[in-house]
């Protein structure tokens, strides 16, 4: 169970790492129409949390007492998911597509948390 938590926890910040890059390259309007509503500060404050988070998924590798920044990190990208989807919700061409995605992030998310803060903690 613990190689595939960190196998989550790779593909999870290898992905919030390039959602951030992304987001210091394209407007919130350019990624997807209902996200304008992100003022461009909030946007590349978003990016650099999401960069601290992919890091915080990565840091109990080589730091032991770390560990409880994983589960943390993934509660932090789940809920900016969970975010993500209720602008999409309330947006005038709700995008199904997108909520899916998302929730699917949140859920592999939930996995992450329910797993190190439960079924296998960091030793």
């Amino acid at each position: 169970m613990n190689i595939f938590l960190w196998i989550l926890q790779i593909a999870l910040a290898l992905h919030t790492a390039v959602g951030a890059v992304w987001k210091f390259s394209h407007s919130a309007e350019h990624t997807m129409p209902s996200l304008k509503v992100i003022p461009p500060t909030a946007w590349l404050v978003l990016a650099v949390v999401e960069l601290l988070f992919a890091l915080c998924l990565l840091l109990p590798a080589v730091y032991k007492p770390a560990s409880t920044l994983a589960p943390l990190a993934a509660i932090g990208i789940a809920s900016i998911m969970l975010a993500f989807c209720a602008i999409e919700l309330f947006s005038e061409n709700t995008n199904i597509n997108s909520i899916i995605y998302w929730l699917v992030v949140v859920s592999v998310c939930a996995f992450i948390a329910y797993g190190r803060f439960i079924l296998r903690p960091f030793s």
